[in-house]
């Protein structure tokens, strides 16, 4: 849409404001005049109607129409230029008189089913206007008449041309005013346009043509107020405009020389930093292979370190070595978390952290870290104190050692800062979604607190909150910032709360996946429950969070806060089966603790005692004083469930059956420790284990026969195991056969580089067993099979071979329940979808029968054989087990026919036997 000119815009503002007004003006005083005329012709109708209704009362009771017809014949001729006719009606709406012979009156009656008006009224019509009027009997009052009062009617019909005439030449005169003041502004606007617009335009055009760059132009002539002042502005602007122009080109003059100056260091300084920049990026290269090479010389040391240690606590210890051996490991395992912490340097510096996806049970992994704090808050006399939700679950995937890493470092805060009171943990978590939950930790302490300055630059790096802390208590300052990047990489976050001189709260969040195969580590201690325990715990934290565990196993706890109410509970109830008494030893509270373990010893039998310190020597006089077991706090369920029941270690190992899954792995490594280690790892968890030093025996063994899974080191020598890998796959028949990478490398991108050359996973060392157990399950021919399950009633797995079940029905329904933790609902579930499933399965399995498909039939074994192991179906899952066994020893399809008949028979009889269990009432 084009813009206005002034042109426009004073023709608009000038003539179209008159129309407007003028219109405006004439509407209201036609319409008022309009309205006036009416109203007068209605006031003249009535002053001429009302005498007649009065004079016309005699003759209408009379009924005399001619005396009517004369009255009403001479008003008509007196006012004939208004009035069209008139007629006088009797009470019951008969005409007795109208002015008019031949006309129709039809339009002056009222209506029939109206009453007959009891006081004058007009009506508006079409053509004019009906006035009628009530005749009232000689005396009545018209102004009270009544109905029985009035005899008649008269209407008179008045015609409204002559008002219309009149209305109309008003108009007219209204319409004519209007043109003539529109014409009178015109000519006003034409000489307001000849006084304006065109000075405007010759500013407009002189304008154009300094922005053009012509700035000499001008604007002339003499020009009428504030027009005369803005000609002198413009050409007081152009002059400036040509005077600035002319400074400015000398100086892009004396710029472009100093740029020409400039740009010849710039090629000087470009040649030096390109120079700069080539040694840079041969220092990071270097850097990243010392990291590396660093990372596996350390890790591979460790790893045996770790690994065996781990494996001679398996062994029957003394309390003094496995205390001992415990102290290795943490310690190794501290000395590993400095070396990850080296690299996480470098992998913030790069912007690259790899967060692992690996089991691991969450209660061990949080107690691991505060066991190794414990001591440092012993030494400063206070207390650390671990609260884990109970709903939590234990079996979990993520980077346990990353959460570990931010816990250790937010406590170890919490306890460095703190010089008395305690340092509280509590762990909650938030379910997201079916596989996953948000894990929440608050680490809380009475420490020093923080100002708001100092909280503002908490999570700077190389910084603390004050300068004067590094010297008080050490640290470099990167340690909150490398947990504050490792939380946000677990999709979380670190937040805190801080008061000077009361304390800190951190809190950090985290998430993880909720693993599918369970793990139980729980401990079951069907001894204790019921048992009755008086437990003094001066700190509520404490308090609260062992209550919890004591509560999980069915104890009856009474816990108290102080000897007093320790006392009093002792009095009220006359025994109890346990004591747990927690303590805060110093030298001048030992004997203290003494008298109060001498006085209890007499009415409870069994005495446990909880101190802060893990001093031998304190343990032995307590014990000598009366006490069963000194236990170091924090106390862990393991600790305390020990020495509630000290011989649950061998029952539960005599109880326990351990099955390994019938496969056959091949471990290569170069390092002869790192190899005796996961032999001895994988022999715990395989039927047999096959090894191998370097790539090329690995070649060798995988020529002779097929394995299940293969662990390959990466740096090792002859052959490498990325060379090993592509050799496997392409020389020998393994070339399905999953292989895990094992390497000390934990540089970022590391994982993605094995596994685009082709490994299944990656493990990175010390190696975990239940990293190690989840890749077995994960990619092993047999998938997520817990072997655990075959161990069929009182059957089990041996060598490979299932015994035989006594039951004689194809449905176990009590190993069912068991397989699912005794979940009614949860065994139906799982055997009706075993159920549903057997007709396609018997389908499919008949079609690759007739054409002979091993592949398709193992296939289809392999997924019925997993089916079967959760839904107690013990003798199909015999079957099963054994066709797809010789399936995967490429024995002839042809040769299994009696097998495939009796694994339909028995499909049969699973469908048949499960009825009763299925619609059964849970």
């Amino acid at each position: 849409m084009n813009k206005l000119s002034l042109k426009d815009w004073v023709i608009l503002l000038t003539i179209l404001p008159t129309i407007l007004i003028g219109a405006g003006i004439t509407a209201f005083f036609a319409y008022n005049r309009h309205i006036e005329l009416n109203e007068m012709l209605t006031s003249h109708g009535k002053s001429i109607i009302e005498p007649i209704a009065i004079t016309a009362v005699r003759a209408v009771e009379d009924k005399n129409r001619e005396q009517l017809r004369t009255k009403i014949d001479f008003i008509h001729r007196n006012h004939s230029d208004i009035i069209s006719s008139i007629a006088i009606f009797s009470r019951d709406n008969q005409l007795l008189a109208t002015s008019i012979y031949h006309g129709s009156v039809s339009s002056l009656r009222v209506v029939n089913n109206r009453q007959i008006p009891t006081f004058t009224q007009a009506e508006e019509k079409d053509s004019g206007i009906i006035i009628r009027s009530p005749i009232i009997k000689v005396g009545a009052d018209r102004d009270a008449a009544q109905d029985n009062q009035i005899i008649g009617y008269v209407a008179i019909a008045f015609d409204k041309k002559q008002v219309w005439f009149l209305q109309q030449n008003e108009l007219f005169v209204a319409i004519a005013i209007v043109i003539i003041g529109t014409i009178i502004s015109g000519f006003f606007s034409l000489r307001l346009i000849q006084q304006v617009t065109r000075p405007v335009s010759s500013m407009v055009q002189a304008v154009d043509r300094i922005r053009e760059g012509k700035l000499e132009s001008r604007i002339s002539g003499q020009l009428i107020g504030e027009l005369n002042f803005l000609k002198s502005g413009i050409n007081a602007m152009a002059q400036s405009l040509g005077n600035y122009r002319d400074e400015m080109t000398r100086s892009i003059e004396q710029a472009t020389i100093d740029l020409r100056e400039s740009l010849e260091q710039f090629e000087i300084q470009n040649v030096e930093l390109g120079i700069a920049k080539r040694k840079a990026q041969e220092a990071n290269r270097v850097k990243s292979e010392f990291l590396a090479n660093m990372s596996h010389e350390l890790r591979t040391p460790l790893n045996g370190v770790i690994g065996f240690t781990r494996q001679v606590l398996k062994t029957p210890l003394t309390e003094t070595q496995r205390d001992y051996l415990q102290t290795i490991e943490r310690s190794a395992n501290n000395l590993l978390t400095i070396i990850n912490d080296i690299l996480d340097f470098s992998k913030l510096d790069a912007g690259k952290m790899t967060i692992e996806h690996i089991p691991f049970n969450l209660r061990d992994a949080i107690e691991d870290a505060v066991t190794l704090l414990a001591s440092s808050a012993h030494k400063k006399n206070i207390e650390i104190s671990l609260r884990i939700a109970p709903q939590i679950s234990d079996n979990l995937i993520g980077d346990a050692m990353r959460i570990k890493q931010v816990l250790t470092n937010l406590a170890g805060n919490a306890i460095k800062f703190t010089s008395e009171g305690n340092v509280t943990i509590d762990v909650e978590a938030t379910q997201t979604d079916d596989n996953n939950i948000l894990l929440s930790f608050a680490v809380a302490d009475t420490g020093i607190g923080m100002t708001t300055e100092q909280q503002n630059k908490i999570f700077e790096a190389f910084n603390q909150a004050d300068k004067s802390i590094t010297r008080i208590y050490g640290g470099t300052g990167l340690g909150l910032v490398i947990s504050q990047r490792l939380a946000q990489e677990m999709k979380g976050d670190i937040s805190f709360i801080s008061e000077q001189g009361r304390g800190s709260t951190f809190t950090f969040s985290c998430q993880c996946e909720i693993n599918s195969i369970v793990s139980d580590h729980s401990l079951d201690i069907p001894t204790l429950a019921g048992a009755t325990v008086l437990y003094l715990e001066p700190l509520t934290h404490t308090r609260i969070a062992t209550s919890e565990l004591l509560t999980q196993w069915k104890m009856q706890v009474t816990p108290v806060a102080n000897i007093e109410g320790f006392t009093e509970a002792l009095n009220q109830q006359e025994s109890f089966d346990y004591a747990l008494i927690s303590h805060a030893v110093t030298p001048t509270k030992l004997n203290e603790l003494k008298e109060l373990i001498a006085s209890v010893k007499q009415q409870i039998a069994s005495i446990h005692v909880g101190i802060n310190s893990n001093s031998p020597n304190i343990q032995e006089v307590l014990i000598a004083a009366g006490a069963k077991s000194c236990l170091s706090k924090p106390i862990f369920a393991p600790k305390l469930a020990k020495a509630f029941a000290p011989n649950l270690d061998s029952q539960q190992s005599e109880g326990l059956t351990k099955q390994k899954v019938p496969i056959k792995v091949l471990a290569v490594d170069d390092n002869e420790a790192n190899l005796k280690l996961i032999h001895a790892l994988l022999s715990e968890q395989v039927l047999e284990v096959a090894t191998a030093n370097n790539g090329i025996e690995a070649l060798s063994l995988c020529k002779q026969e097929r394995f299940a899974l293969i662990y390959m080191d990466i740096q090792m020598p002859e052959m490498d195991g990325i060379t090993a890998l592509h050799k496997i796959k392409t020389e020998t028949f393994n070339d399905e056969t999953p292989i895990v990478a094992v390497t000390a490398h934990a540089l970022s991108g590391e994982r993605e580089k094995l596994m685009q050359k082709g490994f299944a996973d990656y493990m990175t060392k010390p190696i975990d067993e239940s990293t190690l157990r989840h890749t077995i399950y994960e990619h092993c021919d047999l998938d997520n099979i817990d072997f655990k399950s075959l161990a069929i009633s009182e059957g089990t797995i041996i060598d490979g071979e299932v015994t035989e079940s006594p039951s004689s029905s194809a449905v176990d329904w009590q190993l069912a329940l068991k397989q699912v933790g005794n979940k009614t609902d949860l065994a139906q579930e799982m055997l009706e979808g075993l159920i549903k499933s057997l007709p396609n399965t018997k389908q499919r399995l008949e079609q690759a029968l007739e054409a002979k498909d091993a592949e398709s039939a193992k296939a289809i074994i392999h997924k019925l054989n997993g089916a079967c192991c959760y839904t107690g179906v013990p003798l199909l899952a015999k079957i099963a087990y054994q066709i797809e066994t010789e399936l995967k020893r490429n024995t002839n399809i042809t040769d299994l026919e009696p097998e495939f008949f009796e694994i339909f028979e028995q499909m049969e009889r699973v469908e048949q036997d499960a009825k009763q269990y299925l619609y059964q009432s849970a």
